[in-house]
């Protein structure tokens, strides 16, 4: 294996299908042996887990459990719970690593298993490869008299929910306000309500009868349909869609309308800088709107973009010491009040800004204007890692940004999790966008071979 590449571990932990090699419940036992054995001799190794709804959850949560017992762990278990959750519970009850047994916003026959280290904080690469290199190891289980032993955390839906209430001040009063709250029938279905119903707030709940299967179906962040058409009959003030492990938040204005990542980050900018609070520049990825650069930098306001993925902008805060950062897909770290992406508490923030302005989401987010986008996946054949890109491919990406003649941007980006080529290009007129991304996504598949 090369120098830096690993086999298991993506930018969000190790995910797959249930059932194929490596979401089994072999692998997953063994996963948790290795992360039991290169833990424990550094921290005593007490080690928390949490899931989401998906019904594989039973089964992945049992094997680490073994895996880590027989490693010598100590194991809590907190059922279903949100994953900044179980980032914020691994700090406080002082575990040495949190694991969540989740695939986000992926359909129900998926599962991943998600890891941060006692800081909350998601693990470096070189602890990531050791686990990997533990893997290739015989497993051996810890004399009998040093198994580890487990136990359920009775308070953990309790403790994060007055967390969550803590992220905005004391004074921020809901009273007046209806919501509509999306939990994608996924782990925040049991805290989501309750704090924004502590907080005065008249809740309106959908998305929370998880039966195992359902998590994420017709619902949440990646399907807000429902949440739209519910903030309409209703007549509320805003809706929130949440996704199946609640890290990140799609908002819905008093309208129907969709309120996205790249909106909620301008909104929270904004009202961060005119209070004094921004702490530094804004962070985003490539794939972030083109108008949410511009709306930011009209209100003298730094952007900074990362490739694809939350770990690459925590990078970026740490490093720079800002503290706001963001994806379109409503992954928004506010790193001041969490340590990790968290839905619940991103739309607390955009209520603490609606609250103390005065105004409606529509209002606060009307200062900028997204570019239209168009993106398209090319599926491409699958040779072990992700595809070159060759020279004609090139050229034509060159061809198209010289049409764009400084109007917009094109992207070419391999998926991290499926033999794909993500062809995106964007700009201020529409139907040249989707033109010119139909042309690129032709060329990528002739060039690459469409499997």
């Amino acid at each position: 294996m090369a120098k830096g590449v690993k086999r298991y571990f993506g930018t969000d932990g190790i995910r797959g299908r249930v059932g194929q090699y490596p979401a089994t419940a072999e692998f997953v036992l063994k996963l948790g042996w290795a992360v039991g054995r290169v833990l424990a001799p550094e921290c005593g190794g007490k080690v928390l887990i949490g899931k989401d709804t998906r019904i594989s959850g039973y089964m992945f949560e049992s094997a680490l459990e073994a895996g880590l017992s027989a490693a010598g762990c100590d194991v809590l278990l907190t059922g279903p719970m949100p994953t900044p959750g179980i980032a914020y519970l691994t700090r406080t009850l002082h575990a040495c690593a949190g694991i969540v047994v989740s695939a986000s916003h992926n359909p129900y026959y998926d599962n991943g298993i998600k890891f941060f280290g006692a800081d909350g904080n998601k693990l470096p690469d070189e602890l990531e490869a050791r686990i990997e290199a533990a893997l290739d190891e015989d497993l051996e289980t810890v004399d009998p008299a040093r198994l580890g032993k487990a136990e359920r955390v009775a308070d953990a839906a309790g403790r994060y929910i007055e967390f969550c209430k803590s992220t905005i001040p004391h004074s921020v009063d809901l009273r007046g306000l209806k919501l509509v709250v999306d939990c994608a029938n996924g782990a925040s279905y049991h805290v989501a309500p309750s704090v924004f119903d502590e907080l005065g707030a008249e809740v309106v709940e959908i998305g929370v009868e998880p039966d195992g299967i359902n998590i994420n179906a017709g619902c949440g962040s990646t399907d807000p349909a429902a949440l739209q058409a519910a903030v309409r009959e209703h007549g509320a003030d805003l809706g929130i869609a949440l996704d199946g492990d609640g890290d990140r938040a799609i908002l819905v204005d008093a309208e129907g309308d969709l309120v996205d990542g790249d909106e909620l980050l301008y909104i929270l900018a904004r009202f961060r800088k005119e209070r004094g609070m921004l702490g530094g520049a804004v962070v985003g990825t490539v794939m972030s709107n083109l108008g949410l650069e511009h709306a930011l930098r009209a209100c003298e306001i730094d952007f900074h973009r990362t490739p694809v993925g939350d770990r690459y902008i925590m990078e970026m805060l740490l490093e720079r010491g800002w503290t706001l950062g963001g994806e379109s897909s409503g992954h928004i770290i506010c790193l001041d009040r969490s340590r990790s992406g968290d839905g619940i508490v991103t739309a607390l923030q955009v209520l603490w800004a609606m609250r103390e302005t005065g105004r409606a989401l529509r209002d606060l987010r009307a200062g900028m204007t997204k570019y239209p986008q168009c993106m398209i996946n090319v599926r491409v054949a699958r040779n072990g890692g992700p595809p070159e890109v060759p020279a004609r491919v090139g050229e034509a990406v060159r061809a198209a940004e010289a049409r764009l003649d400084g109007r917009g941007r094109v992207l070419l980006r391999p998926s991290g999790t499926e033999p794909l080529i993500r062809v995106m290009v964007e700009g201020s007129d529409a139907g040249e966008v989707e033109r010119l991304a139909r042309e690129l996504a032709g060329v990528v598949e002739t060039a690459l071979g469409a499997a």
